[in-house]
């Protein structure tokens, strides 16, 4: 197994730069392991397809502005930072552009606000901020940062202000509870309280987990030998609640749907034969590639993914490779659109 056998060719315009004009009018894709068939629908329909009445599995965190434009002190020089781990209140990791060019001590000013930043020291391949000008820096994000969205949707503050600010509401689910994400459970941003309110009354069960996405769900894969990835751990929390639902699902055989990659890596992290009546929390840095077993997943809602990723790989091992090939040859074929905002798939 190589890196460059999860490679493919995706013409740009394949890239969703926007949601569905509505969450479920995306375009939905039907992938049958057993018979191997491919079937093509929109995501108002998935209710159809649950007729086996699974317990779905949703995450519930919630994405918070996360992304700052700074200007250095010192040379006015424009400065993005994602922020990716809370240390203290007002100390900070982040990912930031151009952090080698960094030297310690450096401070940035941000538009329209007293808050302001120094560049503490390097971290890794982050860098540690230290915030001043507010109690709490995180009580001012909602004015301060921009969604977190994926390099490969392009914003330009001034030109695509409206797109921007509709960011805050379709970057997030409509179930999104626990603030702590950094990117999307992209999966669950077709859902709408119709489309669920339907699917309980098909007789599906609706369990929620919260996974934290971070840094380990999109960072790339830099060794060609995918199994010697390492996956940056993220924190996840299983309620009581939930940890009966499974428990019950797995004694009486019911099929266990995770709607996403984070639920999938979460339910797979854990091990239902130790007893949790309180629910669990904890890090996981559960890596799934081919030849993965899975020991709660039965069936996947997903999105489309990039590349070489992880996910990728992901749905790969759930899937299998060639399938997953040629669901995707066929996803660029019938002009779906792949990422983020992008369209489902639906893996039985």
């Amino acid at each position: 197994m190589k890196l460059s056998d999860f490679d493919f060719d995706l013409p740009p315009e394949r890239i969703a730069q926007s949601p569905a004009e509505q969450r479920d009018q995306s375009r939905l894709m039907v992938l049958n392991r057993r018979e191997r068939t491919i079937h093509h629908d929109f995501f108002y329909n998935l209710p159809r397809y649950l007729s086996h009445h699974p317990l779905m599995v949703f995450n519930n965190t919630r994405v918070f502005p996360a992304k700052l434009r700074a200007r250095m002190k010192n040379t006015g020089r424009t400065v993005e930072l994602l922020l990716t781990r809370e240390i203290s209140p007002n100390l900070w990791e982040a990912m930031i552009k151009g952090l080698n060019r960094l030297k310690e001590g450096t401070e940035f000013n941000f538009a329209h606000s007293d808050v302001k930043g120094k560049f503490l020291e390097r971290v890794g391949d982050r860098g540690r901020i230290a915030f001043e000008g507010a109690d709490n820096v995180r009580t001012v994000l909602g004015t301060l940062a921009e969604m977190p969205l994926p390099p490969y949707i392009r914003r330009e503050p001034d030109r695509d202000a409206r797109l921007t600010q509709m960011d805050y509401h379709r970057y997030q689910t409509v179930y999104a509870e626990k603030e702590g994400a950094i990117a999307a459970p992209t999966a669950g941003l077709h859902f709408t309280p119709e489309v669920m309110a339907q699917i309980e009354k098909e007789g599906a069960d609706l369990a929620f987990i919260t996974l934290h996405v971070g840094p380990g769900t999109f960072q790339p894969i830099r060794v060609e030998n995918p199994a010697l990835h390492r996956m940056e751990s993220e924190y996840f929390e299983i309620s009581g609640k939930t940890w009966k639902q499974l428990v019950q699902a797995k004694k009486k055989g019911q099929s266990i749907l995770a709607i996403g990659s984070t639920s999938t890596r979460t339910l797979e992290s854990v091990d239902l034969n130790h007893p949790h009546p309180q629910g669990q929390s904890g890090w996981t840095g559960h890596y799934i590639y081919p030849g993965y077993t899975f020991k709660l997943v039965g069936q996947m809602l997903t999105n489309f993914h990039l590349p070489r990723s992880t996910l990728l790989l992901m749905v790969s091992a759930f899937a299998g490779t060639e399938l997953i090939r040629k669901a995707y040859q066929e996803a660029i074929r019938e002009q779906y659109r792949f990422f983020s905002y992008g369209d489902a798939m639906l893996i039985l």
